[in-house]
């Protein structure tokens, strides 16, 4: 027969408190083997330890209960061993994400020797013929949401026989900044006579000033350093006006797989005055 262990040894031998074995309880995550009908006092059979010491070790992994739940209950290996491979993949590119963002971070308050100010240029952006692609989108799926259009648009102007006549880009509302969701436009210039297709419709680009400034590499990087350059630049000379703001991917995933060296232009609308 198993010996048992009232819920205080059990909490001591599995470094979990009474107060967390009582919800895992509550949840159906580790019951109890024995419960008192009148004390509703706790035992929990030796047995349940290996099982108390992975939910431990799993949620010291930050892994949510449920997926917790899935994995303890299954018998299936090869399910298990997807379960624990994807949040071991989940883990690896949130600790990608804290390393930019420490990086960045320290890049703001302690400026790495022999960094370049931020070079902020005028220029007038004529019309321009382009094929496009348009959606109201999450600011947090901007990214993926763009570079998946711009792929899009290659492949077509590819199979329609029509070369870019330059860089892709993209127009994003004010909404997108301040509510956090609004329209997004990404477009490839082209002169040729476009086909409609799909989510691909022809547009002229409209003309526009703007003050522009370049980024270079990957856009989990400082890309945001360069937006607060342009906004102080606007704010110091009085030059900004309502308007979208632009992006030109002059060297992106379409062109090399190497983020490092995209280059990616942002222009913000201006007032320009000719000087």
């Amino acid at each position: 027969m198993t010996a048992s262990l009232a819920i205080g040894d059990f909490s001591r031998a599995t470094h979990l408190n009474i107060k967390t074995l009582r919800h895992y309880h509550r949840i159906g995550l580790l019951v109890p083997a024995h419960v008192d009908p009148d004390t509703a006092h706790r035992r929990y059979d030796t047995d349940q330890i290996p099982t108390a010491q992975v939910i431990r070790r799993l949620r010291m992994l930050d892994m949510p209960l449920e997926e917790i739940h899935r994995l303890i209950t299954t018998s299936d290996l090869t399910t298990r061993n997807r379960l624990i491979t994807d949040h071991l993949a989940h883990l690896e590119a949130e600790l990608a994400r804290t390393q930019d963002a420490v990086a960045s971070l320290r890049d703001l308050i302690e400026p790495a020797r022999g960094n370049q100010p931020v070079s902020i240029g005028h220029r007038r952006q004529p019309a321009t013929p382009a094929a496009a692609i348009s959606a109201v989108i999450d600011v947090v799926d901007v990214t993926g949401w763009y570079q998946g259009a711009l792929g899009e648009l290659h492949a077509l102007l590819a199979v329609q026989n029509i070369p870019p006549a330059g860089p892709g880009g993209a127009i994003y509302s004010t909404d997108l900044f301040t509510h956090g969701r609004g329209e997004a436009i990404v477009f490839v210039p082209c002169d040729g006579e476009l086909r409609p297709t799909g989510r691909v419709v022809p547009l002229m680009v409209p003309e526009t000033d703007l003050a522009v400034a370049e980024h270079r590499g990957p856009h989990t990087g400082e890309i945001d350093h360069i937006y607060g350059e342009l906004g102080a630049y606007i704010g110091d000379h009085a030059i900004g006006v309502d308007g979208p703001i632009r992006e030109y991917y002059l060297v992106g995933a379409h062109e090399t797989a190497d983020e490092n060296r995209w280059r990616t232009e942002i222009g913000w609308p201006i007032f320009h005055t000719g000087a």
